[in-house]
Order: C-alpha cells, then sequence, then structure tokens
C-alpha cells in the first residue's frame, strides 16, 4: 500500500485578523489551527507531514516545535495555491499518496478524509466538496450531464451561470505524488489574481484520463476556514458543542451544554454534574459523582470520586482525593496532593502541599511547599512563610496537630503529632509532639488613652 504524505498550506498572512499573530496560530479550543490539522494527518498514520509556511514561519515553528517529524518547507514568496504545493513536492516520495490539508481548516476529521486516499490509492484523483446555501467567494465545481467532474472554477473566473452552482470546493483533494508533480508543472497563472491556482489541475486530470471522484462532505464546519475573528469564534463555538456533545454522551450533566468549554481532554465517570461556565483545559480526569460548581477553571488535574468543587475555584495541576470538599474562591496551584476527605475553603491558595487524610484548611489560608498529616486542623488567616527572598523552605505539619487562626509558620519548621499552636502565632523550629505553643505578646492595657478626635475648625 502506497505511503501517505500530507501537505498541510499555512503561508498565508490572515491580514483581516488584524493581529501580529500567524494566522494560522490563532485557537480553537485551547490548541492553535494549525495544531488540529496536524493532529489530524497523524491519525491518518501519514508517513510525512509537510507544512508549507510563510509569514512568520519561525513564530509559527517555535510555537509547535514540539510536534514530532513535521517538515517545514517556505514558500518565500505567496504566489498561490499551485505554487505553494510545488514547494512542498521535493520533500515528498515520489511513490506515494498527496493529501493537501489547509493550517487555517481546523475541523476537518480523519474519517472523512480516509474515503479520499483510499481513492487516490486506486489511482484516482479525489477532492472534497461541500454544498452552501450561499457559495459566494468560493470555487464552484463543474460537472458534465452524467454529473463527472470536469473543472474548477474560482469565483472570480466564473460565468454568471457557473456562478448559481452550489457545489463548492473545499481545497481538500488526494492523488498520487507523481501525477500532481506533472500537473503541477504545467500549471501558469493567467488568471485575474497572477496566481497559481492549485484547483487547474482537475481539468488536467480530466484532459489525461485520470477519474475525478468527488466527495461531498455532511457536515459544512469541517471544512470551514479561519480568515476574520468572526470566523474564528463561531467555530470555537462548533468545537465546544462537539466537546459538550460527548460530555453528555460519557454520562455528564451539563447544566447548561452552551455555557462548558474544553480546552483539553477531558474523561469523566458515572454523575458527575457540571454547572455554567465551567472551564477545563488540559487533561482532566474526573470520578465518579463529582460535582462542579459555577465560574470553575480546572487545568491538568485528577479529581476523586464524590468530590464536590463549589463556585470560583482554580485547580491547576493538582490531584483531589475522593470525597474532598473544596471552595467556593479556593485556589489549588501545582503539585497540590490531597487525600481524601480534606476540606479546603473560601480564599484558601496551596501550592506545592500534600495534606492527609480528613485535614481541614477552611478559609483564608496559604499553604504552600507543606507536608500535612491526617486529621489537622489549620485556622484563619494562617500562613506557611515557605520563601526567604531566596530559597524555598518546607512546612511539616503532622497528624492532628492543630493550628489557631493568623498563625504564620516560619519554614523550615515542624509541627509535632497533636500539638497545638495558639491564634496569633509566629513559630519557627520544631513543635514538639502535643504541646501548646504560644508566641503572643502580653497583653497591655493603656487606661488614660484618649481617643483622637476630629478637628472642627
Amino acid at each position: 500500500m502506497q505511503q501517505l504524505s500530507v501537505v498541510i498550506l499555512a503561508a498565508g498572512k490572515g491580514k483581516r485578523m488584524v493581529s501580529d499573530l500567524p494566522k494560522v496560530l490563532h485557537q480553537v479550543g485551547g490548541k492553535p489551527l494549525l495544531a488540529h490539522v496536524l493532529a489530524t494527518a497523524s491519525r491518518l498514520d501519514a508517513a510525512a507531514r509537510v507544512v508549507v509556511y510563510g509569514h512568520g514561519g519561525e513564530t509559527v515553528k517555535k510555537a509547535l516545535a514540539n510536534e514530532p517529524g513535521v517538515l517545514w518547507v517556505e514558500q518565500a514568496q505567496q504566489l498561490g495555491t499551485g505554487h505553494a504545493v510545488a514547494q512542498a513536492l521535493p520533500a515528498i516520495d515520489s511513490s506515494s499518496v498527496v493529501l493537501v490539508l489547509y493550517g487555517d481548516v481546523p475541523m476537518i476529521q480523519a474519517e472523512t478524509l480516509q474515503p479520499l486516499v483510499a481513492d487516490a490509492r486506486q489511482g484516482r484523483l479525489a477532492l472534497l466538496t461541500v454544498e452552501l446555501g450561499d457559495p459566494s467567494g468560493y470555487g464552484r465545481i463543474v460537472r458534465d450531464e452524467r454529473g463527472r467532474v470536469l473543472r474548477i472554477v474560482e469565483h472570480k473566473e466564473a460565468t454568471p451561470s457557473e456562478r448559481k452552482l452550489r457545489e463548492i470546493n473545499t481545497g481538500i483533494l488526494a492523488v498520487s505524488a507523481d501525477k500532481l508533480s506533472a500537473w503541477v508543472a504545467e500549471l501558469d497563472n493567467d488568471n485575474s489574481q497572477g496566481e497559481y491556482y492549485l484547483t487547474d489541475i482537475i481539468a488536467l486530470a480530466v484532459r489525461d484520463g485520470v477519474a475525478v471522484e468527488a466527495f461531498t462532505v455532511a457536515e459544512p464546519a469541517e471544512v470551514e476556514g479561519v480568515n476574520d475573528r468572526q470566523q474564528l469564534a463561531e467555530l470555537e463555538r462548533f468545537y465546544q458543542n462537539k466537546q459538550a456533545e460527548m460530555l453528555l454522551a460519557n454520562g455528564a450533566t451539563l447544566l447548561d451544554p452552551a455555557r462548558v468549554d474544553v480546552r483539553g481532554t477531558v474523561t469523566t465517570g458515572k454523575d458527575v454534574i457540571i454547572d455554567i461556565n465551567v472551564v477545563f483545559e488540559g487533561a482532566v480526569k474526573l470520578g465518579d459523582r463529582v460535582r462542579i460548581g459555577p465560574f470553575c477553571v480546572v487545568r491538568d488535574a485528577i479529581i476523586g470520586d464524590d468530590v464536590e468543587i463549589l463556585s470560583h475555584c482554580w485547580i491547576d495541576s493538582a490531584e483531589v482525593g475522593a470525597g474532598a470538599h473544596i471552595g467556593p474562591f479556593a485556589r489549588l496551584r501545582p503539585e497540590t496532593r490531597l487525600a481524601a476527605g480534606v476540606h479546603i475553603g473560601n480564599f484558601v491558595e496551596t501550592k506545592k502541599a500534600e495534606i492527609g487524610l480528613g485535614s481541614k484548611v477552611n478559609h483564608l489560608t496559604y499553604i504552600g511547599d507543606a507536608e500535612i498529616g491526617a486529621s489537622v486542623n489549620v485556622g484563619a488567616g494562617t500562613i506557611t512563610c515557605n520563601y526567604d527572598g531566596a530559597n524555598k523552605h518546607k512546612t511539616v505539619i503532622e497528624d492532628n496537630a492543630f493550628i489557631g487562626s493568623n498563625s504564620s509558620l516560619v519554614a523550615p519548621v515542624r509541627i509535632g503529632k497533636n500539638a497545638t499552636v495558639g491564634a496569633g502565632s509566629s513559630v519557627s523550629g520544631e513543635v514538639a509532639e502535643g504541646v501548646l505553643a504560644l508566641t503572643r505578646a502580653p497583653r497591655k492595657d493603656v487606661t488614660d488613652w484618649e481617643r483622637p478626635v476630629k478637628n472642627k475648625s
């Protein structure tokens, strides 16, 4: 079976985006447009993925540097799609089948493209078309009286009768590399745009007796390109609707599917409930019966069974054990690890913290670079003073300790089992097991003090 080479045309500047960012780096679902297309090419088991870049090329290459096995080919002058493909052909095995995709058409699916690739392996030229109610601006598919594809005519070159055709060219096609090379070499720029149109190879294939097979895509959004911010926003909604459908199909309850955004991957257990305006980023795993309140962001996190996350929480690169209760207005920063039954309350921030079974940190508290045992209670206003201006230091609080409100634990510090730190204390060093540590200044009452009064003059 012939190998597949995918050529992705990504050289356009995107003037209508009104942006310094190359068009193909604008995002849908938290991922650059071009990254979506590269992912689709990978799902097709492409032996080669060749990206033809132009405007902002170095920025594009840097942004996608983690994509393995991509061949980058520069189109220094943008002289049309045929010219762009010509730049890629020297990097392609002449015995392969070539699939041409576009870096600003992010929603195309591998399942839609597989029949084109299979058809090209049978020696035909396969192209993808779509029918639109308003095809203005697009190249039309011209067929003969028997319905066979004859050619593609660009909108600007079309006659009035041709402009009435509703079937349009998506630009996506597959054909053998040797045929493609021969036809691209024949292209000329004798047209109103002065460009080399890849679409002109359709007429050349007909001339040479090569069968042209058109496949019509069922979902027009799959082949919609991004040329301006409006189109970008429309594709974002299409993408998010698809993500919501998958969550619903997997058994999650979305209180409003139109107000949940997925910018990565989410796997859910049974009977998960997700309120409005929740954003998922990166890789998120939700256990059974998880409940997430409104206005939360969950990024690269593992959430155990029966966890409740109240409104306005931010959870980033954290693990939350079964039955934990988070929020509202809590922030779990990277390397937070919560055991089962932990309570993290309002306006609590954790970072690089391990908190043991059933412990509670309920109010207005910062816990950073800390190891907290089981059944510990941390009072309101407590902070672990982990940074000395140069280095981070660790706080250890052992099982069943009680930390009074408004305490400062100056790391490195260890609080022993069953120890108590009195409210308002500033503790450094070690507090032994079972003792009460107090560092409050003695109270002083001034009896002859007079409160200042406002000068009325």
